[in-house]
């Protein structure tokens, strides 16, 4: 009886067995039914369908909305524009299509009978484009910012009136991206979302006490442009004013060139001469030199600490050798530092013809101390006559340009308390090189005239070369 009860046990396993490996065996390309990702219902598809049900769904959750609060104002990109990708899709998918499959028969028999009693239901998670999510920050939402405007002061009828300074916000970028992509990795849920951005108050520098102290004239300048054109003029006066009411917060730094540029005339400049490889040539903005010149020497007698300062290639003849400020691209400019215990207000005037910088703050400085600054020379080179030949202007043309004598000086600071020196330091040491002043002649024409100018030209004589144009002429009429 036991024997005849284990024989029909065996044959009903083998039974179920051959049953079940038949089942099994059915249909091994599709996912079986049951299985579902984030709910979409894959039961039935092939790899490439439900590849496709995924994608699709990525797709549509890329058009879900995320609302950015950036103090009073929002943004709403898609979660599409910030580069929402599933970082599990193919994990996720991949174990979609293998459940019920892999394993041994038992195994296998096993999960497909736990789908018939409950749905399996894959998670997927989810991330975006650090790239994208940073330009995004970057360029849209730090549009917002809105910086501090600190106090100032306006000059108005020879005294101040102080400007109350305004408070700014300012987007904390690298706090607002990470506080995205941690949202979208481990809070979203699959919805529209919504986020307060931080943002930190950016406050304004100056007090009313602070400015207040700004009422005595440290040091003032003045410089004559009364042989100046119409040109030099308007850049001399358009230069003074973009620096006209910088105020200057201790420690703050001032570059005369990022003050003044751009050298356009959307910026108010005009074509007048400037110096340029040992020549006079028209540039936008020539004699903004001038302006930087008058300047430094305000700074100088203001005391101010003078960090960047360069002469002109040539001499200029409205200061002394060594108290220029020359400007020129950004290699050479004009910087100087507040080192005061108090702002300090840039007053820019033209007026007749002369420039006048002067610079307002708190005198802390003795009564009686003063201040002489002298310019000291010491070697000079004349520039000689340099005639040039021009086969492109025909005879009897002739250009002169003026000369500039080459010139090395040093500027000294002279400080007298009640009259009597206390000490004297040197400034700055200037080199300024020599040019000749400049002959051209036109030669095209008749070939023994031409010949017979070259000839005269070749001596470098002034004299015999204005004899010999003259004579050449007075033959051609």
């Amino acid at each position: 009886m036991k024997k005849r009860q284990l024989l029909t046990a065996a044959v009903l396993c083998a039974a179920f067995l051959a049953g079940g490996t038949t089942a099994l065996a059915a249909d091994n390309s599709a996912i079986h039914s049951g299985v579902y990702v984030d709910g979409i219902d894959l039961s039935g598809m092939t790899r490439t369908e439900a590849l496709d049900a995924l994608n699709s769904y990525v797709d549509e959750m890329g058009e879900e909305t995320l609302t950015l609060h950036i103090g009073d104002n929002e943004l709403t990109p898609t979660l599409g524009e910030l580069g929402l990708i599933s970082t599990n899709e193919d994990e996720i998918l991949e174990e979609a299509v293998q459940l019920g499959k892999t394993g041994n028969i038992i195994r296998r028999y096993k999960d497909r009978k736990d789908l018939e009693h409950e749905n399996k239901n894959y998670q997927l998670t989810w991330a975006l484009d650090g790239e994208l999510v940073t330009d995004y920050v970057n360029n849209q939402c730090k549009k917002f910012d809105q910086e501090a405007v600190d106090a100032t002061l306006k000059r108005e009828g020879g005294s101040f009136r102080i400007v109350d300074g305004q408070t700014g916000i300012v987007l904390d970028a690298d706090s607002s991206i990470t506080l995205i992509t941690d949202f979208i990795e481990n809070e979203w849920d699959h919805t529209n979302g919504s986020l307060d951005l931080p943002v930190e108050t950016d406050y304004p520098r100056g007090t009313a006490e602070e400015l207040s102290k700004v009422k005595d004239v440290l040091g003032t300048f003045t410089t004559s442009y009364s042989t100046s054109g119409a040109a030099r003029c308007q850049n001399i006066a358009t230069g003074t004013a973009h620096i006209n009411g910088t105020v200057l917060y201790p420690g703050d730094t001032f570059s005369a060139y990022e003050a003044v540029s751009p050298f356009s005339e959307a910026n108010g400049y005009a074509m007048a001469g400037s110096y340029l490889n040992g020549k006079v040539v028209d540039s936008l903005g020539g004699g903004i030199c001038q302006v930087s010149t008058t300047l430094y020497n305000a700074v100088l007698r203001a005391e101010l600490e003078v960090t960047e300062r360069s002469n002109h290639s040539m001499i200029v003849t409205y200061v002394e050798p060594a108290d220029d400020a020359a400007i020129a691209g950004t290699y050479k400019d004009l910087k100087f530092k507040n080192t005061l215990d108090a702002p300090v207000y840039i007053e820019g005037v033209t007026s007749g013809k002369q420039v006048t910088f002067t610079i307002y703050g708190q005198e802390t400085r003795p009564s009686n101390r003063t201040l002489k600054f002298e310019s000291v020379t010491l070697s000079t080179t004349e520039p000689g006559v340099q005639i040039i030949a021009d086969a492109g202007q025909p005879i009897g043309y002739i250009t002169r340009e003026s000369a500039h004598k080459g010139v090395v000086a040093e500027l000294y600071k002279h400080v007298y308390v009640g009259g009597k020196e206390e000490s004297v330091t040197k400034v700055n040491k200037s080199n300024y090189k020599a040019t000749p002043r400049t002959i051209t002649v036109g030669i095209a024409g008749d070939p023994d005239l031409s010949n017979e100018l070259q000839a005269a030209i070749a001596t470098q004589d002034e004299a015999t070369v204005n004899a010999t144009l003259a004579s050449c002429v007075a033959r051609m009429q």
